[in-house]
């Protein structure tokens, strides 16, 4: 609070697809879609349109003892995507985690096995911060605080590539790391409730990624010991990573890797049959998350930026586990705007638009022009040059601690948005980013790095 005495806080009068417009008329470049959440530029007309319908219908009605079309029909859609053919509603990421942190202990208790408490996740991993999300957060600045309220739990071997000994190939390091996690979790699944995970790219440890094998053996080593795995796809969801959910790559690279022979070693994978719900519409086959994740965390991307909304799904084997007449069974969470018909309804909008424009295959030619426009980064100090789908990063080589400060106010003096994680310079931005946007983000970066290295 106090550095905004000399760093004031910059009033936004206005949002123009990929750019921010302060008070001032200045022009900002959202090339981190405002913490992650804007999906196709701001005033997008399509998902504006849909609010100001529902708006002239329905603002909110509890959904306890009620429900209505927007939450049944996003449900629905969220169940085909996915193969996950349960919704339980909340308004943010945190509490998406706590939900999903919940539900499986909940679950494990009603099934007779109520010492399973305990939660593991990897070394430097994010998941918010509510006490119940911060007890599986592994950052330090988040966390250590709060350390005397949050519960205990384990973080195993993170498989960033970046941490990889020399030599070492990103996929035979996921390998190193699984092997790390089933020594522990062989050791302690009877005390085990669930894993928590954000698949493919730890964003909040500076964009770490890692190979998709690391999900597959994650999975097989859940399925092995019993004990629930809880994909975070907060962040990275809804087609950050390539692919609308990031565990979609751990079933299709793991068979293309299979196939042709790429698997150094032999993993045996027990492959988990989709749980399908009667009456939902399954054709289109997009049912690859569930064969990883037993529950799926949403939030972020899921209206297109446009309102809170969170969800966490799950399979027809955990909501069973509730289905019983006596009320401590069932799952006792609650958020008075669970469902909210708005936000249901921007998210609805939000899924059109990827279903009416082939936003996951047009991305991928954007994705290949950012790529190809950061090498004009490489005469810099940096390294880990790395890309994931719509997400790109790079470390910087500094010895200035205050360098992540340092470069976000350079880099608004040249209308860009960019807020580096320690010395990691990222981008996410909004999919409606044209070449030439791209060109100016990176031209800005370029004058950034050149006025602090």
């Amino acid at each position: 609070m106090k550095q905004h005495e000399n760093f004031p806080l910059i009033p936004i009068k206005k949002g123009d697809g990929v750019w921010l417009i302060d008070t001032d008329g200045n022009r900002y470049l959202d090339a981190v879609s405002s913490w992650w959440v804007n999906l196709f530029g701001h005033n997008n007309p399509r998902i504006k349109e849909a609010i100001k319908q529902q708006l002239d219908t329905l603002e909110h009605v509890m959904l306890a003892g009620f429900t209505h079309a927007p939450v049944v029909e996003l449900s629905e859609k969220l169940g085909k995507l996915t193969g996950l053919g349960h919704a339980f509603y909340a308004s943010d990421g945190a509490s998406a985690t706590e939900i999903a942190l919940k539900m499986s202990f909940h679950y494990w208790r009603n099934s007779g096995k109520p010492q399973k408490t305990q939660f593991i996740s990897l070394q430097n991993s994010y998941h918010g911060e509510t006490l119940g999300a911060l007890g599986v957060t592994d950052v330090a600045i988040f966390k250590d605080t709060y350390a005397p309220l949050l519960m205990q739990s384990a973080q195993m071997p993170s498989p960033d590539f970046r941490l990889a000994e020399a030599g070492e190939s990103a996929e035979d390091f996921a390998l190193r790391c699984a092997d790390a996690l089933e020594k522990y979790v062989s050791t302690h699944h009877a005390q085990l409730a669930a894993f928590i995970i954000e698949p493919l790219v730890q964003c909040a440890a500076g964009m770490g990624m890692y190979h998709p094998i690391y999900l597959q053996r994650a999975r097989e080593i859940c399925t092995q010991y019993n004990v629930h795995l809880i994909a975070d796809e907060i962040a990275v969801g809804f087609g950050r990573t390539g692919t609308m959910f990031a565990c979609e790559q751990a079933n299709m690279s793991f068979d293309t890797l299979r196939t042709n022979g790429f698997i150094s070693r032999s993993h045996t994978v027990n492959t988990v049959r989709p749980e399908l719900v009667e009456g939902l519409p399954y054709e289109n086959k997009q049912t690859e998350v569930c064969q990883i994740a037993d529950f799926i965390c949403l939030s972020k991307g899921i209206t297109g930026g446009y309102l809170p909304l969170s969800c966490v799904l799950t399979k027809d084997e955990i909501y069973q586990g509730f289905y019983d007449d006596s009320t401590v069974r069932g799952f006792l969470h609650s958020h008075s705007y669970t469902g909210n018909p708005l936000a249901c309804s921007a998210a609805l909008a939000t899924l059109a638009i990827f279903e009416s424009d082939n936003v996951i295959e047009s991305n991928k030619a954007k994705t290949a022009y950012i790529q190809t426009k950061m090498q004009a980064l490489t005469h810099f100090p940096i390294q880990h040059l790395r890309h994931q789908g719509m997400i790109s990063a790079f470390d910087v080589m500094t010895q200035n601690t205050h360098f992540a400060k340092d470069c976000y106010a350079a880099a608004l003096n040249n209308g860009l948005l960019i807020r580096p994680i320690g010395n990691t310079i990222y981008f996410m931005p909004p999919y409606t980013i044209t070449e030439s946007e791209i060109d100016f983000m990176i031209q800005a970066t370029v004058k950034v790095l050149q006025k602090l290295i």
